[in-house]
């Protein structure tokens, strides 16, 4: 049974590497046509280009692990399908559920495959990309409002103008509120450069104390501020939810339930990133139904077709849930599990369906 386990695994793996490579070089043309738009931007030259559409590949691969374990397991079952091996392994002894684990097997090496890239490379280089890219257009993070970004610190409102590339602050305000939502002070800043632990450096500052009847204003060339803000937190800015590590979301969604703040979005990212792995295995399990029985002539390539259709399908779903879910604010483990649960049953669903025909 293990030399039919590894002859399956090397079909699926087979499939899974030419899909995956297929794809990634699709999507990666399609931003090198899409980042043309911005050549000759600034220090934009073809060769910053190219480097940011290599540094964007890991986000590609990352979100396209689930659709190529789909069409590379249908492609190696069905090459197994095409030359009777599947009937042949079923006629020894291989059951339905030896198949569905030596599919399992395959797809552990597939999870951690996507571990590493979506908790290790992934946040990295997404980062390190729009870093890049901004830092070649002469361009600022895109703020919030038009009055720039605001965050809620502990008893503090910050508002911030710019922030550049490198986490370097820009046109710095910070409210601090006393007890009763007192106003306090208000302390602006021409920059502010990250120090250490919980520590920024602010240069030009000027504060205005309320106290009483009165206001007192006092200035600076620098000053310490102590905040709980970090260059992490604030790289939220630069990196979708979907592409931070687990860590990062977790420590990010304290922050804002520390400062009272809606947690939605950061959480359904949390619970589908921890989710993952199922993702996979409920993709190759959707492919298992159609390697079960040899096809007949002309009828492979359209349960291909219908395989790849239901993976689109899951995809559209799990966005469908996700967007859902931030809307009415469902439980973010609902809005990311509901999905997996409902494709599970679809692969099920169609197993007893194939078996009662053949």
């Amino acid at each position: 049974m293990k030399l039919l386990e590894r002859y399956i695994a090397r079909e699926v793996l087979q499939g899974f590497g030419l899909v995956f490579a297929g794809l990634i070089l699709l999507f990666s043309f399609f931003d090198l046509i899409h980042e043309l738009n911005d050549l000759g931007r600034g220090h934009y030259t073809l060769g910053r280009m190219f480097v940011y559409v290599l540094l964007a590949m890991p986000a590609h691969a990352y979100d396209l692990f689930p659709i190529s374990a789909l069409i590379g397991t249908l492609y190696g079952l069905s090459n197994l399908s095409v030359h009777s091996e599947i009937t042949v392994m079923r006629a020894s002894g291989m059951s339905r559920i030896d198949l569905g684990m030596a599919l399992a097997k395959v797809g552990s090496v597939l999870v951690l495959l996507s571990f590493l890239v979506g908790e290790v490379v992934m946040p990295l280089s997404e980062g390190a990309a729009q870093q890049w890219r901004l830092s070649a257009l002469n361009s600022l993070v895109a703020t919030q409002f038009r009055s720039g970004l605001w965050v809620k610190d502990e008893q503090s409102f910050v508002n911030i103008q710019e922030i550049l590339p490198d986490n370097t602050l820009r046109g710095i305000r910070i409210y601090n509120f006393a007890s009763q939502n007192r106003l306090q002070s208000i302390r602006s800043a021409d920059r502010g450069e990250y120090a250490g632990p919980d520590e920024w450096n602010l240069e030009g500052v000027s504060e205005t104390r309320f106290e009483g009847e009165g206001a007192s204003q006092h200035t600076s060339t620098d000053q310490r501020w102590h905040s709980v803000l970090t260059p992490q937190i604030l790289s939220v800015l630069l990196v979708e939810p979907e592409q931070m590590s687990l860590w990062s979301l977790f420590t990010y969604v304290q922050h804002l339930r520390e400062n009272r703040q809606r947690t939605t979005r950061f959480e359904i990212a949390q619970w589908t990133k921890a989710l993952y792995p199922m993702s996979i295995m409920v993709m190759m399990w959707l492919a298992m139904p159609f390697g079960l029985h040899r096809q007949r002539t002309g009828g492979l390539g359209r349960q291909i077709m219908l395989g790849i259709g239901l993976g689109l399908g899951f995809y559209l779903t799990a966005r469908l849930f996700s967007y859902t879910g931030e809307l009415y604010n469902w439980r973010p483990i609902a809005s990311t599990l509901a999905p997996n649960l409902l494709f599970m049953a679809v692969a099920w669903g169609v197993t007893r369906w194939m078996d009662r025909r053949a």
